[in-house]
């Protein structure tokens, strides 16, 4: 089976989605599926070393630096290449440039076409775009959701709160629930004493740990509010957000109002197969504010090295948090959160059992299962036969599907 993939964003560009992708495609690579990723060029990019990602030419973002726009000439320029490859089926996984030109691969190629909603955009876009009215962002979002997920055959969803979410947009095509899962690789490394050495954190300091883009939606300034009310009673505190993005100007800024320089570190990106893993291993606990999750891996890897989670329970994470396992669920106010954390932190005993139960919980958050159903789930839409969005992508955007072929839910 052979498997055409396309996105707007991946590595260098660290965030989930490019996480997410990398996983599914090692994992499904096991499972006898074969997979060419279309992605952006960067500019500080360095040689690829996977013959099957391929680069085309993009353009700067204005109001987004860290991302790509790839070119839609130098696209359609790669179909003559991808037709004679023989794939299977076109798997979307970002709904920008990447979206519209799957949906060509896909009209052009003939071939059914799949994607996966990776971010609940109807709270994202007014972070970016302050200067429109939220309710009016937020209809629009619903809109275009509505429109992308139903010009496909099948759509797959981290969560079943962002599959909830397709639900209320009025989304009509089969969805399936699938998250990202955990591969063996990242219960492995991390060096607790070295890390803290290199930074020149006292191995007796409390430490906790944000791992992300440092992003307005990801609700970091959350976090350094509860540092500040730790800091109080355990002036040793000390937390540590790694990752960087457009929010990192602002609260850099409040940190400093706050007079939390000894209490709030900024470590920028870590190489994700290493030093993130000494990170995570490093911290008593990893903190977690977001709203607007539609997984939260962060979550599991953190699990995945033995290091206990506070989280508020909101969109994805609830459903990573639910069991309760080497975690604990915070209320989201500033002061009741700080209570969770502070009575952790006073009961390293607690801390221990909670980091073993983590590790336990995260290894059922299974890679290779994961890739396995959606193995299956591509098996079943390339049974339909019947090509359905090569005939949709033609249609008017939003008008409910007439495809008989529908694909069997995993949910």
């Amino acid at each position: 089976m052979k498997i055409l993939m396309i996105s707007d964003v991946y590595f260098p560009r660290i965030n989930g989605v490019s996480t997410s992708i990398e996983t599914f495609r090692h994992a499904l690579a096991a499972e006898g599926v074969h997979t060419t990723l279309v992605v952006p060029d960067y500019p500080a990019a360095t040689a690829d070393t996977d013959p099957d990602v391929i680069r085309v030419r993009s353009r700067y973002l204005p109001l987004d630096p860290e991302d790509r726009v790839m070119r839609r000439g130098a696209l359609r320029a790669l179909i003559p290449r991808l037709r004679d490859t023989g794939y299977d089926i076109v798997h979307i996984h970002t709904p920008f440039v990447a979206h519209y030109a799957g949906l060509e691969f896909a009209r052009t190629l003939g071939l059914p076409c799949v994607t996966t909603y990776h971010t609940f955009f109807e709270e994202y876009l007014a972070h970016y775009i302050p200067f429109l009215p939220r309710p009016w962002l937020k209809a629009a979002a619903r809109r275009f959701s509505r429109a992308q997920c139903n010009a496909v055959d099948a759509i797959v969803v981290p969560s079943r709160a962002m599959g909830d979410a397709l639900d209320r947009y009025g989304v009509t095509r089969p969805r399936h629930v699938l998250p990202t899962g955990m591969p063996a690789e990242r219960f492995l490394g991390g060096e607790a004493d070295y890390f803290r050495d290199r930074y020149a954190i006292g191995r007796d300091r409390r430490l906790l740990l944000f791992v992300g883009r440092a992003a307005h939606e990801k609700n970091i300034d959350f976090l350094i509010a509860v540092v500040d009310c730790l800091r109080r009673t355990d002036p040793g505190v000390l937390l540590l957000i790694t990752g960087e993005g457009p929010a990192l100007p602002a609260l850099t800024a409040d940190v400093k109002r706050r007079g939390l320089g000894e209490h709030v570190r900024f470590l920028g990106y870590l190489d994700r197969h290493a030093e993130l893993l000494d990170c995570y291993r490093a911290a008593d606990l990893f903190v977690f504010a977001s709203r607007t999750e539609t997984q939260g891996l962060v979550l599991l890897e953190a699990m995945a090295q033995g290091t206990p989670v506070v989280a508020v329970a909101e969109m994805g994470t609830s459903e990573i948090l639910a069991p309760q396992r080497g975690c604990r669920i915070a209320p989201p106010d500033v002061q009741g959160f700080a209570a969770v954390v502070r009575d952790l932190l006073a009961t390293p005993a607690t801390l221990r059992t909670l980091g073993e139960e983590a590790r336990c919980y995260a290894r059922t958050w299974s890679a290779d299962e994961m890739a396995r159903r959606l193995a299956t789930l591509y098996a079943d839409c390339i049974a339909g036969g019947a090509r359905p969005a090569a005939r949709r992508a033609q249609a008017v955007p939003g008008t409910p599907p007439t495809n008989s072929a529908t694909p069997r839910s995993l949910i």
